[in-house]
């Protein structure tokens, strides 16, 4: 017993070395960690302590404990058989907090009686006592929890996004933004054949969309084509940056714009007749875009221009009134008939009404964001009559100059409606994205002509296009 007390004292200073030094390396990593934070993360991480510090006694004034009256295992040995019973165990949900930018992420274990819907229930608690401006509690996996609350409101928060120049790694997945959480969202691309954004002049629409652009940009299986009918030359508009990295560009010219659509219902004709014998499937999506069959962008803005009823019957005016009707034609057939194939279109307009995006081009795009709307009507036309029944997630309510950037969309899987912050993109960072990834804009009818070349079926020659 002496010797094994003696070799106790030996090694001790040994040990207490190593555990000084350990603690030593924890303190100086997460003052590293401290320092090269933001402020915002810096007032998370006091933030965290608080939270961590605190759980024990607010999870017992919020209910979210449970009392074990079953001794533990310890508490059966030690204990004297005509003795007292082991008082009952107050059992507390173990966490773990990671601070951000906006505030903190708790993930929590449940416990039996205490399990997502006491948290839920709680939340209101949960956001005072974290000095927080909302908290909300969704599942994370089986006897899990993760809550989110946000001390700054990431919707009025401005955020920007810098292009990495390089190829996403998934075609599918399309980055809009954070939520009012502060959570990434994201919408698959996969089997979508439109989409619609609407919202006022000087919302964030065309903002939005430039994001879309630069982060596909550098991947040669995408292919974007751009009708913008606020301008009469790509020097003229919004894409005057973006222009080097589409195949094809068009004005407000009605005869422009027809002309350029026959060319895409063409190229979805050829892609439905050759995709079974080039591909080996029915649709696309199964073996995914690559640059001989690229995804086909088309990107029709102030998209009221190509389908507005003009009426009158002087010949003038039936001629427009022609090109409009057969515009709305054309862009039906790629919406309703080009998602098997690989043809995505998005229509930018102030309002989605019935009069300027036709209804059966409108209500075939399953997905549809909204920024800031001046009427209810114009909100019901973009997302739904369902949005009458959520007005605080309405893009009415998003008129004020702090929600510049802000969409309003129905997100699968979501109850409601879910509310966005889209990042902007500078116009150097987006010419810079265009000059730098210029090199792979191709046009599709000339890839599927090689391709078809190279599975020795005759390629019909196709009409070029230009900018």
């Amino acid at each position: 017993m002496i010797r094994f007390e003696n070799s106790v004292l030996e090694y001790a200073p040994d040990v207490l070395l190593a555990v000084a030094v350990l603690v030593g390396v924890w303190l100086l990593v997460r003052v590293v960690c401290y320092v090269r934070a933001d402020r915002g993360t810096r007032v998370s991480m006091w933030q965290a302590v608080r939270v961590r510090w605190g759980w024990v006694r607010l999870a017992r004034m919020a209910g979210l404990t449970v009392t074990d009256k079953t001794p533990g295992l310890l508490a059966q040995i030690i204990a004297e058989k005509d003795g007292p019973a082991p008082a009952p165990r107050v059992l507390t949900p173990r966490i773990k907090v990671t601070p951000d930018r906006f505030g903190v992420i708790v993930r929590a274990r449940t416990l039996p009686q205490v399990g997502l819907e006491e948290y839920q229930k709680s939340a209101r608690f949960l956001a005072d006592a974290w000095r927080c401006t909302r908290v909300s509690v969704l599942p994370d996996g089986p006897g899990r929890v993760v809550i989110r609350g946000v001390r700054s409101d990431p919707l009025t928060t401005p955020t920007t996004h810098r292009p990495t120049g390089r190829p996403p790694v998934d075609l599918t997945r399309w980055e809009l933004g954070i939520d009012e959480y502060a959570a990434q969202v994201c919408v698959s691309l996969a089997n979508v054949p439109g989409v619609t954004v609407a919202g006022v002049p000087g919302a964030g629409k065309t903002s939005g969309v430039n994001k879309f652009v630069c982060d596909f940009a550098p991947s040669p299986s995408v292919q974007i084509v751009t009708a913008d009918g606020k301008v009469s030359r790509a020097s003229e508009g919004d894409y005057a940056d973006l222009v080097k990295r589409m195949f094809a560009f068009c004005g407000d010219d009605l005869d422009e714009a027809n002309a350029l659509f026959k060319r895409l219902v063409e190229l979805r004709k050829r892609r439905s007749a050759t995709i079974r014998d080039v591909l080996g499937v029915k649709n696309m999506w199964h073996v995914g875009p690559s640059p001989q069959w690229p995804l086909t962008v088309l990107i029709i803005d102030e998209a009221h221009t190509y389908f507005r009823e003009y009426k009158g019957s002087d010949p003038a005016t039936k001629r427009l009134a022609a090109l409009t009707a057969e515009n709305a034609r054309l862009v039906e057939d790629l919406v309703k008939k080009g998602r098997s194939v690989g043809i995505l279109v998005i229509l930018i307009s102030q309002k989605t009404t019935g009069d300027a995006i036709p209804t059966f081009i409108r209500d075939v795009c399953p997905i549809g964001l909204s920024f800031a709307q001046k009427t209810v009507e114009a909100a019901v036309a973009a997302l739904g009559d369902d949005i009458r029944n959520w007005p605080d997630a309405s893009p009415v309510t998003l008129q004020d100059p702090a929600y510049v950037g802000v969409a309003v969309m129905a997100m699968q899987g979501r109850p409601g409606y879910t509310r966005i912050r889209t990042p902007y993109v500078s116009d150097a960072d987006a010419a810079r994205v265009a000059e730098a990834t210029s090199h792979l804009t191709a046009d599709p009818d000339l890839c599927l002509d090689a391709l078809l070349r190279s599975t020795g079926r005759t390629a019909t020659p196709a009409p070029s296009l230009t900018k």
